[in-house]
C-alpha cells in the first residue's frame, strides 16, 4: 500500500511524505526546492515530484492520499468557542457558526488540483482528511516506537480550530483527552511576543528562545497574559493574539498584539542586539510557557506518565527545546520523543502515517530524518563545472581525516553529504561545523557566513559513546530536540556549543544512522581530544537549508566560506 501525505493546510511549511507499506521512504518540504523559506502560500508540487521519483513510483500507483486539515462539524465545541472568544470581532464569529469549513474545501481544491496536475488522479486516489492536531499526535505516538500506552502532547499556533490536544496512545490508537481552541494557544501567545520582540513569526522563536537566558524571568510578571490553573487556560486577547481593530498596526502591517501591549512594555524592539529590556521580555514569556505547558500537561497526563513514563509530543512549539528540557525532568518521565520535524511540514508524515495506520497497515519507529535527496560525487562535479564562476575543487584522499585536519585548525567547513533532512535541523548533512574548542569560531559563523545575530548559539553533534558523561543522561537525543546540562568538566573543552545557561542542543550521532559523519567526529576527537563538532544548519539568514550542489555553492560563494565538502570534493577560494 502507498500512502501520500501532503501538508501546507495553514497556508505555510509545505510538504510530502511517502510511506509504502509502512515504511517512510522519502519526504522533503518545497521551500527547499523553491528556495523560498516556509514556502508561503504554495502547495507541495515539487516535493511530491521528488519523493515519487526516490520511490521509483509511477503517479497512478499511489493509494491513498492523507491531508491534515479536516472539517470541523458545528456539533463541535470548537467553533463556539471561536465565536464566543471572538465577540470583538462579530464577522469573524458568524463566519465560524455559518461557514466555519470555507478554509477546508479552499484546501480540498488545492489538493484536488494538484493531484491532478500531477497525474494521480482525484478521481481514482482515496482521499483522507485527517483533523490537523490528529496529524500532529500520529506524526510523534504512531513515529516513537513505543509499545507502551503513550501520553501525547501537542502544541502549536493552530491548527482548523483546536490550538492544543492531549491524549494518549495505545495499541496503535490514538486517543482524545482534551483540546484547546483558538484564540487560546500558547503557541499564539508566543508567536505574538515572538512579534513584539522585533522577529518573523515562523522562524523567531528560536530567536526568543536563545535570547531569553540571558534576561531575568523574575523582573517582569507576563501571568496577565494568560489566565492558567485548575486544568483551564484563558489568553488576554486585550494584549495578545489579538484580530481586527484590537491588532497593533505599524506601517501598514498589523501584529498579533495589541497597543495595549506596547503602553505596558514599550516599543517593539529593533535591530540585532540582546538589549534590556527586552531581554528579560524573553525570559519572562520563556518562563510563562513553561508554566503553563507544564501545568496543563501534569494536569491531563500526569497519570498515564507516571504509570509508563513514555510521552510523544509534536506542534510548533515541541520545538522549543528548553521547554522540552523541563518535560524530560518531570516526575515519572523515562522517555520523550519529539517529532524532528514538529513544525506543520511535519504533519504531511503525520497525516500519512494515521491513513496507513487506518487502513489496517503499521508504520515503522523513526530511526532518522535523512530522507530528502542525495547526489553523487559526479553530480556534484558536474555542477562546478557549470557554476556560473569559476570552481576551484579537488578530490579528497580522505574525505573524513582531510576535512577534520580544516576543523581543526579553527576553520568553519561546510559539509554536504548524502539525504538531505527533513525538518528544520543540520543532521549532518547539509550542515556548516566547527571545531568547538576554537575560541572565536562560533562568533565568525554568525557574522561572515550565516550573517544572523552574533548572540544566538551553536550545537554539538557528538559520538554515542562520550554523549552520557558530557550531557549528564542516557536519554536519547539524535534531532537536537533537546538541551542538557553539560558537565563542568567539559564546558571549558567545547565553550563554543555551550550557551549562556550552560546548557547545550545536542544531537547524538551513531554509526547506524550517518556512518560517514560518525567518523569525521571520530577523526576530530583523534586531533582535539574532543568526539564534538560545532553543528549549524547551512544556509544564510532567511534562507531554507540547502538541498543541491547548485544551492551549496551559491551559499558558499555568497559568504566568506573558504571551504565546501560536497561528497568526495573539496571546493575551496
Amino acid at each position: 500500500m502507498i500512502v501520500l501525505g501532503l501538508s501546507g493546510a495553514v497556508n505555510h511549511d509545505a510538504s510530502a511524505a511517502l510511506y509504502i507499506d509502512g515504511k517512510l521512504v522519502a519526504a522533503a518540504e518545497e521551500e527547499r526546492f523553491l528556495r523560498d523559506k516556509h514556502a508561503k502560500g504554495k502547495m507541495a508540487y515539487e516535493a511530491t515530484k521528488y519523493c515519487l521519483e526516490q520511490a521509483g513510483i509511477r503517479p497512478d500507483e499511489i493509494d491513498i492520499v492523507a491531508f491534515p486539515y479536516a472539517q470541523i462539524g458545528l456539533q463541535s465545541p470548537a467553533r463556539w468557542h471561536y465565536a464566543k472568544r471572538h465577540w470583538y470581532a462579530p464577522d469573524r464569529a458568524l463566519t465560524a457558526l455559518f461557514s466555519g469549513n470555507r478554509r477546508y474545501w479552499r484546501n480540498h481544491k488545492n489538493v484536488m488540483k494538484l493531484l491532478d496536475d500531477l497525474g494521480i488522479d482525484s478521481k481514482r486516489v482515496k482521499f483522507v482528511p485527517v483533523e490537523h492536531h490528529l496529524a500532529h499526535a500520529s506524526s510523534a505516538y504512531h513515529l516513537s516506537g513505543f509499545q507502551e500506552k503513550t501520553a501525547i502532547i501537542g502544541i502549536d499556533g493552530k491548527g482548523e480550530y483546536a490550538t492544543t490536544f492531549f491524549g494518549y496512545g495505545e495499541n496503535g490508537k490514538i486517543h482524545k483527552i482534551k483540546e484547546f481552541y483558538d484564540p487560546d494557544s500558547l503557541g499564539g501567545v508566543y508567536g505574538a511576543m515572538t512579534e513584539y520582540l522585533g522577529f518573523e513569526m515562523l522562524d523567531g522563536e528560536f530567536k526568543v528562545m536563545g535570547m531569553a537566558p540571558y534576561g531575568d524571568p523574575n523582573r517582569f510578571d507576563f501571568s496577565r497574559l494568560i489566565h492558567c490553573e485548575n486544568g483551564e487556560f484563558k489568553v488576554n486577547t486585550k494584549l495578545v493574539n489579538t484580530v481586527g481593530f484590537r491588532r497593533y498596526k505599524k506601517d501598514g502591517k498589523g501584529y498579533f498584539f495589541s497597543p495595549e501591549l506596547i503602553e505596558w512594555l514599550g516599543p517593539m524592539r529593533e535591530g540585532d542586539e540582546k538589549d534590556e529590556p527586552y531581554i528579560d521580555y524573553a525570559a519572562s514569556i520563556q518562563a510563562l510557557l513553561e508554566k503553563c505547558a507544564l501545568h496543563l500537561i501534569d494536569y491531563y497526563l500526569g497519570d498515564i506518565i507516571r504509570e509508563t513514563g513514555k510521552v510523544a509530543y509534536a506542534g510548533g512549539v515541541a520545538l522549543n527545546v528548553k521547554l522540552n528540557q523541563r518535560i524530560i525532568a518531570m516526575p515519572g518521565v523515562k522517555e520523550l520523543f519529539v517529532q524532528p520535524a514538529s513544525s506543520d511540514a511535519g504533519t504531511a508524515i503525520g497525516a500519512a502515517s494515521y491513513a496507513s495506520q487506518l487502513a489496517g497497515v503499521p508504520v515503522e519507529k523513526m530511526e532518522h530524518v535523512y530522507l530528502g535527496p542525495s547526489y553523487t560525487t559526479q553530480q556534484c562535479i558536474d555542477a562546478c563545472e557549470r557554476y556560473t564562476q569559476p570552481v576551484s575543487w579537488q578530490y579528497l584522499n580522505d574525505v573524513c581525516a582531510d576535512t577534520a585536519k580544516i576543523l581543526a585548525d579553527g576553520n568553519p567547513v561546510a559539509w554536504f553529504q548524502g539525504r538531505m533532512e527533513f525538518g528544520p535541523r543540520a543532521l549532518g548533512n547539509r550542515s556548516i561545523l566547527g571545531s568547538p574548542n576554537h575560541s572565536g569560531v562560533a562568533d565568525r559563523i554568525n557574522a561572515q557566513i550565516k550573517y544572523r545575530e552574533r548572540w544566538r548559539p551553536f550545537c554539538p553533534s557528538m559520538l554515542d559513546k562520550v554523549a552520557p558523561e558530557i550531557l549528564q543522561t542516557e536519554h536519547p537525543s539524535p534531532y537536537m530536540t533537546f538541551t542538557f546540562d553539560v558537565a563542568e568538566s567539559w564546558k571549558s573543552r567545547i565553550p563554543e556549543v555551550v550557551h549562556e545557561d550552560g546548557t547545550a542542543r545536542a544531537q547524538i550521532v551513531t554509526r547506524a544512522t550517518n556512518a560517514r559523519y560518525y567518523e569525521l567526529i571520530e577523526e576530530m576527537e583523534k586531533l582535539t581530544g574532543n568526539a564534538v563538532v560545532l553543528n549549524t544548519s547551512l544556509n544564510r539568514r532567511g534562507e531554507p537549508m540547502v538541498c543541491s550542489p547548485t544551492d551549496a555553492l551559491n551559499m558558499f560563494f555568497g559568504s566568506d566560506l573558504q571551504y565546501l565538502v560536497m561528497e568526495d570534493i573539496l571546493i575551496t577560494k
